[in-house]
């Protein structure tokens, strides 16, 4: 269900493999996933990627219609489901090293909410997002939390009532999309190589703290951030690139 390679420049990639069920979201994938992501915790910066003309369709719904024949009417599996998926999106936004989502393609439902809970996302020309649950009156409740964090308030909105297809180029002007490229699995390694090529220690005490100060007021907001840059400069890392550049010379990095 997942494949998971980890390459030379320390960039873990994840890539979601059960393309002939269009990637759905299944406990046993939400489960591979989880792991995936805990086992790349040790990287420098991740990418999820996706086998198949689909990202990822969101949860799947032969799985979750299959439990109705339970005698409580699928009621356990679906609380088991969403309280995972929820679990696994938190996951991704508070991974220690920033995600990067490569689009190819669709992503609907649960599979948009993966996209808008990456810290980044690369897609093609041609991808496509939405969050269709009220075209089957199963609005798109959980995704909402990750797509109206992504994208401005009205937006998402349109989105969720409507479950109309947004294109990459749409979602890039809405802000749920970085880049777009011909290849999106090249482009996001190519940013993930990027950010791989800085100092470890900073990267992650930079998400960390942009995380943190992000729902704060602004004064407590910029309290915490100063306390972020005061435990960043006495790190080893920030001496040496402060020295290099004053140097004029090239930082080598210790990621402490």
């Amino acid at each position: 269900m997942i494949v998971q390679e980890r390459r030379n420049d320390g960039v873990a990639l994840i890539t979601l493999d059960r393309a002939k069920a269009r990637n759905a979201l299944s406990l046993g994938m939400l489960d591979a996933l989880a792991e995936a992501l805990h086992a790349s915790e040790d990287a420098r910066c991740v990418v999820i990627a996706a086998n198949g003309p689909v990202f990822s369709a969101g949860h799947d719904l032969r799985e979750l219609t299959a439990a109705r024949e339970e005698a409580d009417g699928g009621r356990d599996i679906f609380a088991r489901t969403m309280a995972l998926c929820s679990r696994v999106m938190q996951q991704v936004v508070n991974h220690p090293v920033p995600v990067i989502a490569a689009v190819e393609g669709i992503a609907t439902a649960a599979g948009c909410q993966l996209v808008a809970s990456c810290d980044m996302a690369v897609a093609t020309p041609g991808s496509k997002f939405c969050t269709p649950g009220v075209d089957i009156a199963l609005f798109c409740s959980t995704p909402a939390v990750a797509v109206s964090r992504a994208i401005p308030r009205k937006a998402a909105m349109e989105m969720l009532l409507t479950g109309r297809m947004v294109s990459a180029a749409e979602a890039k002007d809405l802000g749920l999309v970085n880049r777009i490229a011909e290849d999106a699995r090249a482009g996001a390694l190519e940013l993930a190589s990027q950010i791989a090529a800085r100092s470890a220690v900073a990267v992650r005490m930079g998400k960390r703290g942009f995380l943190a100060q992000a729902g704060l007021p602004l004064a407590e907001a910029y309290d915490a951030a100063s306390a972020v840059m005061v435990e960043n400069m006495m790190a080893a890392d920030a001496a040496e690139g402060i020295g290099a550049f004053l140097g004029k010379r090239a930082p080598h990095w210790e990621d402490r």
